[in-house]
């Protein structure tokens, strides 16, 4: 399940992965927000919460993910993924340097900091 997280800028899309993320979840939750986020401010910043709710992906799922990201690219300002999961640390970092937006890792023990930077106007 993906959930929104609230008190953000309103160009920041925040969410948290609980459970088994599914290729629905993209479907009713992150893609409208992405999309209606586009669609308010022209650009935005991203936060994903992958804490120790999250217990994996479906193989859809996976898909999903790796699709939104590219269909929404040129839009994205800064991403900011809050993790303490080795696999997902080491694919984001692998494929850093494909992202058109500035994507950092953060630990768990560090979301605050993630929240500062993903809103910070820079």
């Amino acid at each position: 399940m993906i959930n929104l997280l609230q008190g953000f800028p309103k160009d920041v899309v925040a969410f948290e992965a609980v459970g088994e993320v599914t290729s629905q979840d993209y479907k009713d939750t992150l893609d409208p927000a992405v999309k209606a986020a586009i669609a308010e401010n022209g650009s935005i910043s991203i936060m994903y919460v992958l804490g120790d709710k999250f217990t994996g992906y479906s193989g859809a799922a996976m898909w999903d993910d790796a699709v939104i990201g590219t269909e929404e690219f040129r839009h994205w300002k800064k991403i900011a993924v809050v993790t303490d999961t080795a696999w997902v640390a080491h694919s984001i970092h692998a494929v850093a340097w494909m992202m058109p937006a500035r994507i950092k890792v953060f630990t768990v023990s560090e979301q605050s900091d993630a929240n500062e930077w993903v809103s910070a106007d820079d």
